[in-house]
C-alpha cells in the first residue's frame, strides 16, 4: 500500500467512527419510541358523573344500599379493675417477724400455698396455754383418781361403822369438785386445740405432738386464701409486722376476667338496665373490642362528675386487660332506628359535606351528596340523599373522586 492510501485511510477514520456513532443512537431511539405506551384516555366526566374504563371499574367494590338495623348507644368512659368477686387480701394473722417471705408479684398461686413465714410471740403463747392446759387437766384427773378412791374407802368404813358419816360426806363433796374440775380442764384444753388449729393453722397431729412433747414451734406460715395471682406486696425479709394495724400483706386477684367499671351520666341511668350489653375499647389495646353485659348500676351518683359506676365483667383469658386501663365503651339501651347503612368505605368527605358515588350506568358512576349519621360496627347511616337498593362504590371510591376533581 502506498503512502498516500494509507494517509487517506488515517483522514476518514474519524468521519467514519462518527457516522457509525449517530447511527447507533437512532437505533436506540426508534426502539425506545415504539416500545413506549401510547398514553390512556383520561375518564370522562360531564357535570357531576364520570365514566372510568373497564380495566378501573376492577379495582373498585360497589355494594348495594341496604337498610340495617342501628342499636342505639350511649358512649362513656371507665376503668378496668380487678374482679372484687375473685380478689381478696391477706392480713397478718399475729404480730411478729418475718423469718421467710416466699412470694412474688406476679407469681401464680393455688389455695393453701405457703407465702410467707412468720416467727411471733402470739403462737408462742397459743402453744404454751394448750400446754398449760393439757397439765391442768393431767392435774384435774389425778385429783379426781385420789377423790374417787377416798370416797370408795369413806363408803367402806362406814358400812363396817368404822368411820363417820361427816366423813362420807365430805369424801363425796370432794369427789364431785374434782369431777368438775376435769370437765373445766377438758373445756380449757378443747379451746386451746381450737385456737391453734382454726387460728393458727395447726394439723391435728401437730397439736397431738404438742401435748405430747411439750414442744413449741415459734414459727407460723400465713398461706393464700384463694387462688390467683400476686398483684401486690407491702413487705419484706425481716419486716415486723403487726396484726392490729389491719395492713394487707399481699393482695391477689383471679385476673381471667376484669371488671369494668363504666361512669355513666346520671340523665342516661334511667335507659340502663341489668344485662344490656356493652361494647368496650380500651386505648392500650387498639380497635381491639371487649363485650359484656351490665351486671350491676351503682345506687349514689358521684356529686363532683354527676356520674353513676355501672360495673360490668369482661373475660381476659389472655390478661391483656390491666387494672387500672383507661376504657371508652359504647352501652346498647334500645333497638334504634332501622335506616340505610353504607360501609366506612364509601363516604368520602368534602370539606363538612359528605359524598358517595352511585353507579348509574356498567361504567358511569354519579356523585351525590348524602347526609350521614352515627357510625356502628363498620357502617355509617344515611339519612338522606340515598335510596334502599342503588349500588354505591365502597373500596375505590376516593379513586373515583379523585378521577372526577382532575
Amino acid at each position: 500500500m502506498t503512502q498516500r492510501w494509507r494517509n487517506f485511510l488515517v483522514g476518514i477514520a474519524p468521519a467514519v467512527a462518527s457516522c457509525l456513532v449517530s447511527m447507533a443512537t437512532f437505533a436506540l431511539s426508534a426502539e425506545f419510541a415504539l416500545s413506549a405506551e401510547v398514553p390512556k384516555a383520561p375518564p370522562a366526566k360531564s357535570g357531576d358523573k364520570i365514566t372510568i374504563s373497564a380495566e378501573q371499574l376492577r379495582q373498585i367494590d360497589v355494594t348495594k344500599a341496604e337498610v340495617k338495623p342501628f342499636a342505639e348507644l350511649k358512649p362513656g368512659i371507665g376503668l378496668i379493675a380487678f374482679n372484687e368477686d375473685l380478689s381478696s387480701v391477706v392480713l397478718a394473722p399475729f404480730s411478729g417477724r418475718i423469718t421467710r417471705l416466699i412470694a412474688k408479684v406476679g407469681d401464680d398461686v393455688k389455695r393453701g400455698d405457703t407465702l410467707l413465714e412468720l416467727d411471733s410471740p402470739d403462737v408462742v403463747q397459743a402453744q404454751t396455754d394448750l400446754i398449760a392446759a393439757a397439765q391442768g387437766l393431767g392435774k384435774a384427773k389425778s385429783q379426781f383418781a385420789l377423790a374417787k378412791r377416798t370416797l370408795e374407802r369413806q363408803n367402806n368404813l362406814i358400812a363396817a361403822k368404822a368411820t363417820s358419816q361427816r366423813d362420807v360426806d365430805l369424801a363425796k363433796n370432794d369427789h364431785d369438785a374434782a369431777e368438775a374440775d376435769i370437765k373445766t380442764a377438758e373445756g380449757a384444753a378443747r379451746a386451746a386445740r381450737n385456737r391453734l388449729r382454726v387460728m393458727i393453722g395447726r394439723t391435728p397431729e401437730e397439736i397431738a405432738k404438742i401435748e405430747e412433747q411439750r414442744t413449741i414451734n415459734p414459727t407460723i406460715t400465713v398461706n393464700a386464701p384463694i387462688g390467683g395471682t400476686i398483684v401486690s406486696r407491702k413487705i419484706g425479709p425481716g419486716q415486723y409486722v403487726r396484726s392490729d394495724l389491719n395492713e394487707p400483706l399481699f393482695a391477689i386477684a383471679d385476673l381471667s376476667t376484669m371488671w369494668l367499671k363504666a361512669a355513666v351520666p346520671e340523665n342516661d341511668i334511667p335507659l340502663i338496665k341489668i344485662g344490656q350489653e356493652i361494647e368496650v375499647r380500651v386505648a392500650a389495646l387498639g380497635d381491639r373490642p371487649f363485650f359484656a353485659k351490665v351486671a350491676t348500676i351503682g345506687a349514689s351518683s358521684d356529686t363532683t362528675t354527676r356520674r353513676v359506676v355501672v360495673r360490668a365483667e369482661l373475660p381476659n383469658p389472655d390478661r391483656l386487660l390491666r387494672n387500672d386501663m383507661f376504657a371508652t365503651f359504647r352501652i346498647k339501651v334500645g333497638g334504634g332506628d332501622a335506616i340505610i347503612g353504607l360501609p366506612t368505605a364509601a363516604i368520602v368527605w368534602d370539606g363538612d359535606a359528605t359524598v358517595v358515588w352511585v353507579q348509574v350506568g356498567p361504567v358511569l358512576f354519579q356523585r351525590r351528596k348524602v347526609l350521614t349519621g352515627r357510625e356502628q360496627d363498620g357502617f355509617v347511616q344515611v339519612r338522606d340523599g340515598l335510596k334502599a337498593g342503588e349500588m354505591v362504590a365502597t373500596r375505590g371510591a376516593i379513586f373515583i373522586d379523585n378521577e372526577w376533581r382532575q
